[in-house]
């Protein structure tokens, strides 16, 4: 797909038309900018740092979890090291057991005595069995764990509403019914918290195949059944478009906008069309740009999907949720390419920074985002091999941006010249700002140009006189940098130094390839 300016209308993203000239570093791009902390937009939910863990390749099993007898440090069977840099980051939300494979899941092979449960054919990821050993109460306990919400799919692709309800008693119910005592039997006393819970999944494809007039028809049906306990308020979460089917949308909001609580959306940043056939390392400038320009499309998607949702709920009742997001390539030579396991290099943290860009602007809709995959998996926050734990690139831009958690938007207007190689042209930075739950503000910056850095000038209007700015930055030598288990901090953030006060105005000297993220005291 190719796209022209991939300027998709995002005020904090305006691009003067000026040529790429190929300048060395050396001789700094001058960059215009406007904050304007008097208009400030809506709450950025901490949602939208939310993560998505299947039933897929190593994401569950040796990722999260390796039993109570592992060698591996553990706790109760989940990895200590994961769950150290999960609640490091602060994760929000979990989604769970999928994708593709909660089209085809039945919970109650996931309960009782991890020996009894039946073992499984995973059909949708690599045809290898699954063991079961990580059900209900291993995910909802290690959500716990963690310190994040549950946000649980249901299966409508092959499952039944009576399924799917009976799953929600399971979980939710207080009472003395026969499935509360059920749950008790198996080791959970008191009821969990559900607040997110997913009428199906992918019901145009994986959950289906469905036309969106009879998805939409399923949805008034499964919905129905859904019965949190008194005192719990589950939003119920309809099965939305893939990428730019808006037609999809249309249907679902006119023929049962009234039965849900929000809707999702699932989009990929694919380079080279589909199915993903490029390497997650081995790549060039063609292929960088490429990967940036798709992850930009994010902005036109949503501002597209949120015009219909608009036009049949203006109040904003409907919430949107990008479930599934990320960027998406071969997998590794010698794995299961079913298990799509793939590296992570500085390119996906600049598509990382430019996403959660796009997902503060759109704040007022957009309230939830998943990124495809916590452990192992896609776009994943951390890799394992064995005893062995990494942070990628991707995680260490969601570590920058926690103050964005539950902030106001500010209007950050960019100026900025294209960067421009071969057919591909993009604003060469991006950024977003939002006034943090501490009451500072925060600036993120981001430059795509990997040859150029940038000298921006930031006007603050409607910010009372900033004392003092610091920073933190992510960047490497090369746009294939990645960390490894042998060099597991190659890409890491450190403190920022290129940032000073000079007559009211922030003046940053943003190195090319890089993410920067600012506060002002």
């Amino acid at each position: 797909m190719k796209l022209k300016t991939l300027l998709c209308g995002l005020p904090l993203a305006i691009a003067a038309l000026l040529p790429a000239t190929g300048i060395a570093q050396s001789n700094p791009v001058p960059v215009q900018a406007m904050l304007r902390a008097d208009q400030p937009g809506a709450t950025v939910s901490r949602n939208l740092f939310g993560q998505f863990a299947e039933h897929l390749g190593f994401g569950i099993y040796g990722g999260i979890w390796v039993g109570e007898d592992s060698k591996i440090p553990n706790t109760r069977g989940y990895r200590n090291d994961v769950v150290a840099a999960l609640k490091q980051l602060e994760v929000p939300v979990v989604r769970w057991p999928g994708g593709c494979f909660a089209d085809e899941y039945h919970w109650r092979e996931g309960i009782g005595p991890r020996d009894q449960r039946p073992v499984r054919v995973n059909t949708h990821w690599g045809g290898v069995e699954e063991p079961n050993t990580f059900g209900t109460h291993e995910f909802m306990d290690f959500a716990e764990l963690i310190g994040a919400d549950a946000y649980v799919s249901g299966n409508v692709g092959n499952g039944t509403p009576e399924e799917m309800a009976s799953w929600v008693e399971y979980i939710t119910s207080d009472t003395q019914s026969t499935l509360a005592n059920e749950r008790r039997k198996n080791g959970r006393d008191k009821p969990w918290t559900l607040p997110y819970f997913g009428i199906g999944n992918e019901l145009w494809g994986c959950g289906g195949h469905m036309r969106a007039e009879y998805a939409a028809d399923l949805h008034r049906r499964y919905q129905t059944f859904v019965k949190a306990a008194p005192g719990q308020n589950t939003v119920k979460v309809a099965a939305g478009a893939n990428s730019d089917d808006y037609h999809w949308t249309e249907v679902m909001m006119r023929e049962a906008g009234k039965h849900m609580g929000a809707m999702s959306v699932h989009y990929y940043a694919v380079s080279g069309g589909w199915p993903p056939k490029r390497s997650s390392t081995d790549f060039a400038e063609d292929e960088w740009i490429e990967g940036l320009s798709s992850a930009l499309k994010m902005d036109e998607l949503i501002t597209r999907h949120k015009a219909i949702m608009d036009k049949y709920d203006p109040d904003k009742k409907v919430a949107l949720y990008v479930d599934e997001w990320g960027t998406w390539y071969a997998g590794l030579p010698g794995v299961n390419p079913g298990f799509l396991h793939q590296q992570n290099t500085l390119r996906d943290a600049l598509v990382a920074s430019l996403t959660i860009d796009i997902f503060a602007h759109h704040a007022d809709r957009v309230k939830m985002g998943n990124i495809a995959q916590m452990v192992n998996v896609l776009q994943a926050m951390i890799l394992t091999q064995g005893e062995k734990m990494l942070l990628t690139p991707t995680y260490h831009v969601f570590d920058l941006y926690k103050p964005f958690k539950d902030g106001t938007y500010l209007p950050l207007e960019i100026a900025a010249p294209q960067y421009k190689h071969g057919e591909w042209a993009v604003p060469g930075v991006h950024g977003s700002s939002v006034r943090g739950k501490d009451g500072h503000v925060y600036v993120a910056l981001t430059n795509l140009d990997p040859n150029r850095s940038a000298s921006v000038s930031v006007r603050l209007q409607g910010q009372a006189a900033v004392s003092a700015v610091s920073g933190r930055i992510l960047t490497a030598p090369q746009i294939t940098s990645h960390n490894t288990f042998d060099s597991p901090e190659s890409v890491k953030p450190a403190d920022f130094s290129g940032v000073r006060l000079e007559g009211g105005q922030l003046k940053v000297d943003l190195p090319a390839k890089a993410v920067v993220m600012l506060q002002l005291r």
